[in-house]
């Protein structure tokens, strides 16, 4: 039987936006379309409900595939994703990428 845990607590020096909640966000198997070219990156926008993201957060994002991910544009309904091949000989397939938003 699994062990529910009812605290958490946040390391010294850590920024609380709010006094009461942290904001946990997920989404998996978020589509992506395949790469143009050899080393072309690809942009997927990832939306969630109106103004259900805090004004600051941070994004984890794990491809299904060798590249490099990063976020741009964040607001308090979503942000890009932005996936780069590793290689410039690498071709990005069609796949997808999972996210986890913490704020």
């Amino acid at each position: 039987m699994p062990l529910q845990i009812h605290d958490i607590e946040l390391a010294d020096g850590s920024q609380l936006q709010n006094q009461d909640r942290i904001v946990l966000g997920q989404q998996w198997s978020v589509a992506n379309a395949a790469g143009a070219s050899a080393g072309a990156s690809v942009t997927v926008a990832v939306s969630f409900a109106l103004g259900s993201l805090p004004t600051n957060y941070a994004v984890i994002c794990e491809p299904n595939q060798n590249c490099f991910s990063y976020v741009t544009a964040k607001t308090n309904t979503g942000f890009n994703v932005v996936l780069t091949p590793t290689s410039g000989s690498i071709t990005l397939a069609a796949g997808t990428f999972d996210i986890v938003v913490v704020g």
